[in-house]
């Protein structure tokens, strides 16, 4: 049977086990035991991003409407669970994205005073929050919000009270996320239908404004469009245009009426709006579009299938998983149309058209892909090959459009957030794994000039205008980059020894791609920059440590300070960031059993403080919780647990990898959950992995790529592969006698034969098969433990040459 067979008996199943609930009550949709029903989107709400709470959206959708509690800032803004105001509904959550705020109010018309004045009290005991659906009450108001989407339309059901006179604003004046609102335009269509856009200022990280289009219809007649201009009411109009402006239309409304609105979304033009508005809501079926949400969630969820666990733990999962599939937005129209910001001026383009007339991908919007080596490129390339497909060609569209391959765009501008050239992990294992369907001749091009002077390797975090703070220069010379690089900032996380250990990770990646493909002379030159990781080892010290411009260590020597030669961690942290090369790494240390000890110690430690640097951002951000050993609420050593497997004590893997999970992967709070910054799909994926127990240390980058063995959480894990892309139609992972106490495999089967070690080739799983895991409450210290044993590392793979 194929996949598309499966999801469709999925579905069908879905359909009868909902039977036809009360149309005046979508939530009861939910109420079965399916993927899309154990998931808690308020998980970690409190804590809030501006992108991060998702509830009416679609995955990777355009549109994710939700409410805003907090409206101005980057960090601690949109949904905010204990705060007691909503501010309004909001119809993007993107990185470096905003845009087209409304609410519906009744009363004397208040939205001109501002978000502060015109805000709602709510209480949490009359919300309800699903995927795809959000429902609320405007307690100021009396009016009761309904929110659903398809992926570039939000749809709204207001049930409104008794009242004379009864709005839904459109503001154009708020600060709104990471973006200032620098103008607004909106015009009457007619008594049911209002268009037009808003101009969202610029920002440090995305350097030029973007306009975001809309098209909206309500179904029924309004008798009044107003609007206002810096504070005062304009009456009497068809249009509004200009600085500091809003608008809102007018009608008298009955006990309990229901009032309807769409709102389609661009970044293209009014015109393009309408069409993704024609295209995905042609009618008015408010609860038909929260079940076909409902169902779509449903099918991407179902794609890893789970026996076991607790409720909560199944809850938990799906969770993660779901948090995985968004974030990394479409920024493209139903048609492929896009609008691209690489130049001085925004130009239109097209995506290239199947033979059925469709978009062959879609142009995405997103955060840096710095950390996803150990996150999405494992799920998604696995569980979602058609997901990776459509970030590459996006990220080569962008390479045609304006001659770089992006490390983190938003809205088609470059943003260069973060350092290196993060993309090439992602793009390289993409295409060692079998994924193809993109111009690989074009992505190597790509990706040799972002490892060369004018390329990514040249700019520091959000340098827009220099190519002088990545280092390149001097990391080719030298071996390394220097701490201090210069007198001169040039733009953010300027710190030269993260930046080599990330250089050198990066070239190994581009080395195999060049291996691939048979460019044997780039191979020697980015396999020599791989090991350039070595002229940061400082042995007297026993850490990775920070060198000046004429090769001295910098002294004194702390190991955990923050930042000074590090991006987002320190020297402990990023001692272990040699992903491509941990047998090497182990060499370095003296050997398997110092590697391990001191490992094993640092874990030690870093459980007296949950493995991270604070549950919350505003904790995190505290220097005296900066300074630590290993922090899982970011990205740099994220990998650590798995490095046991390397030296011979995978047993340590299995336990300390279950630890992670229990302190900071568990529970479903609203309080904590990401440790304040889950990173558009980062943390959620690394979640599964642990969980299922796969990981790919080096991003599944060479040319034999695997997944590591940990110790999976649950009974039985089902991947149903896309049959678009890979030969098997399951790969099942059995763990008998599982259970919180039970962490420690004692022995393993693959496909029926003995596995003795901790790894399987990325070509065995997709070909479909069984792993069987049994196990025991104490550790298995001889399983998978001999050197030849070890998953496959730089070093080892030449030693076997």
């Amino acid at each position: 049977m194929k996949a598309t067979s499966l999801v469709t008996l999925s579905l069908l199943a879905l359909c009868l086990a909902c039977g036809s609930p009360n149309n005046d009550d979508p939530s009861l949709y939910y109420k079965g035991s399916a993927p899309v029903d154990l998931v808690e989107p308020l998980v970690d709400a409190a804590n809030s991003r501006w992108f991060f709470f998702n509830s009416a959206t679609r995955p990777f959708g355009m549109v994710n409407l939700s409410p805003d509690m907090e409206v101005d800032g980057d960090w601690g803004t949109g949904y905010r669970y204990h705060r007691d105001t909503i501010r309004c509904f909001s119809h993007v959550h993107g990185w470096q994205l905003s845009g087209i705020p409304v609410l519906p109010t009744t009363g004397p018309f208040q939205g001109h005073l501002g978000p502060h004045v015109y805000g709602s009290a709510y209480t949490h005991q009359t919300e309800i929050v699903r995927p795809g659906y959000h429902k609320i009450v405007l307690d100021d108001y009396g009016i009761t919000a309904e929110l659903t989407s398809t992926t570039r339309v939000g749809f709204h059901r207001y049930t409104f009270p008794e009242s004379p006179e009864s709005h839904i604003l459109f503001d154009f004046t708020t600060a709104l996320g990471p973006s200032k609102t620098d103008r607004g335009y909106a015009r009457k269509v007619n008594d049911r239908e209002i268009e037009g856009y808003a101009v969202m200022g610029a920002t440090v990280r995305r350097p030029k404004p973007i306009t975001v289009y809309f098209a909206a219809q309500v179904d029924k007649p309004f008798q009044q469009f107003s609007g206002w201009q810096n504070g005062e009411l304009i009456n009497g109009i068809d249009e509004v245009d200009g600085e500091h402006t809003g608008i809102f239309i007018s009608f008298p409304t009955t006990q309990n009426e229901e009032v309807k609105m769409k709102v389609a979304i661009s970044y293209v033009s009014v015109e393009q709006a309408r069409i993704n508005l024609d295209a995905e809501l042609s009618h008015w079926d408010f609860d038909r579009v929260v079940r076909e949400s409902r169902n779509e969630w449903n099918e991407w969820l179902s794609r890893v299938e789970i026996d076991g666990g607790t409720t909560e733990e199944r809850q938990r999962f799906y969770t993660d998983l779901w948090h995985a599939l968004q974030g990394r937005r479409i920024i493209s129209d139903v048609n492929g149309k896009y609008c691209d910001m690489t130049g001085d001026t925004p130009r239109i383009g097209q995506i290239p058209l199947d033979g059925s007339g469709k978009p062959k991908f879609n142009h995405h919007n997103s955060d840096s892909f710095w950390g996803a080596q150990w996150t999405i490129n494992t799920l998604w390339h696995l569980v979602y090959p058609e997901v990776t497909q459509s970030f590459v060609n996006s990220m080569l569209l962008m390479y045609d459009d304006g001659g770089l391959i992006p490390r983190g765009p938003a809205g088609g501008n470059y943003t260069f957030v973060m350092t290196g050239a993060s993309s090439t992990p992602f793009i390289v294992s993409a295409y060692q794994k079998g994924i193809r369907d993109f111009d690989v001749e074009k992505a190597y091009e790509g990706l040799r000039k972002n490892h060369l002077p004018g390329g990514l390797m040249s700019k520091a975090g959000y340098e827009h205008h220099t190519f002088k703070g990545g280092g390149i220069e001097q990391y080719i010379e030298k071996g390394y980059v220097p701490h201090p690089l210069s007198d001169t900032r040039y733009g953010f996380h300027q710190n030269g020894a993260a930046q080599t250990l990330e250089y050198a990770y990066q070239d190994f990646a581009l080395s195999q791609l060049a291996h691939a493909l048979g460019k044997t002379d780039d191979e020697q030159v980015f396999r020599r920059r791989a090991e350039n990781y070595g002229n940061l080892w400082n042995d007297q010290l026993g850490w990775m440590w920070v060198k000046d411009s004429t090769g001295q260590w910098r002294s004194p020597a702390n190991v955990l300070t923050y930042e000074n030669g590090w991006v987002e961690g320190n020297a402990a942290q990023y001692t272990w960031f040699v992903p491509h090369d941990v047998a090497g790494l182990i060499n370095l240390m003296g050997g398997t059993d110092t590697f391990s000890g001191k490992l094993d110690s640092v874990f030690q430690v870093a459980q007296s403080h949950h493995f991270t640097s604070g549950k919350s951002h505003s904790v995190e951000t505290q220097a005296q919780n900066r300074e630590v050993y290993i922090n899982y609420g970011n990205q740099p050593s994220i990998h650590t647990a798995f490095l046991f497997n390397y030296a011979g004590a995978p047993y340590l893997t299995q336990y300390w990898t279950r630890q992670v999970i229990k302190e900071v992967y568990s529970g479903v709070s609203p309080d904590y959950g990401y440790s304040g910054d889950e990173d558009q799909g980062l943390m959620g994926a690394l979640a599964v992995l642990f969980k299922i127990g796969l990981f790919a240390t080096d991003g599944g980058v060479s040319t034999t790529p695997v997944y590591e063995i940990g110790s999976p959480i649950f009974d039985k894990i089902t991947l149903h592969l896309n049959s678009a892309y890979y030969p098997g139609k399951t790969f099942v992972i059995e763990a008998s006698h599982n259970g919180p106490e039970n962490s420690y495999i004692q022995s393993a089967t693959l496909n029926g034969k003995p596995l003795d070690r901790v790894w399987i080739p990325h070509d065995t799983v997709v070909n479909g098969g069984v792993l069987r895991l049994d196990m025991g409450s104490e550790p298995n210290k001889q399983f998978g433990a001999s050197p030849e044993q070890a998953p496959p590392s730089m070093s080892k793979r030449e030693a076997s040459e």
